[in-house]
C-alpha cells in the first residue's frame, strides 16, 4: 500500500521567503508541479509511490490538480482539512507542515509528521 503525504500548502510555500505572497495561487501551482515530478519516486525518507493530497486555501484555491497530485481546497481553515484527511486515512499517513500545533493534532491522529524541507525547494 503507498503512503498517502498529505501537504499544507500555506505552511511549506510560507517556508521560503521567495515572493509567494505576490501571487500565492503561482506559489501553489509550483510547489504542486514539485510534488508531480516526486510523486512516483518518492522525497526523502519515504519511498515512492506516494498518494499526494495538496491542501490549499485562501487565495491559493483555484489550482488544479496534475497526475500524482489530488488538489483539496479548504472553505475554512486549511488545518482542520489537513487533520481531518489525516483521520480519514485508510493507510500510512505522513503530512508536511511546520505549524506545530497541527503537527501535535496530526500526530493524535496517528499520522506521521516531517518538515517543508523534505518536499520544497
Amino acid at each position: 500500500m503507498t503512503t498517502l503525504l498529505i501537504v499544507d500548502g500555506a505552511n511549506v510555500v510560507g517556508s521560503v521567503p521567495d515572493g509567494w505572497w505576490k501571487d500565492r495561487r503561482g506559489a501553489a501551482e509550483r510547489l504542486r508541479d514539485r510534488l508531480a515530478a516526486r510523486a512516483a519516486a518518492g522525497v526523502a525518507g519515504l519511498v515512492g509511490p506516494l498518494d499526494v493530497v495538496l491542501v490549499v486555501e485562501g487565495a491559493a484555491r483555484g489550482v488544479d490538480p496534475v497526475p500524482g497530485v489530488r488538489i483539496e481546497e479548504a472553505a475554512g481553515s486549511g488545518d482542520d482539512l489537513v487533520v481531518a484527511l489525516a483521520a480519514g486515512a485508510a493507510q500510512e499517513c505522513v503530512v508536511v507542515t511546520a505549524d506545530r500545533e497541527l503537527r501535535a493534532r496530526v500526530t493524535a491522529e496517528g499520522a506521521r509528521v516531517v518538515g517543508p524541507r523534505t518536499v520544497y525547494p
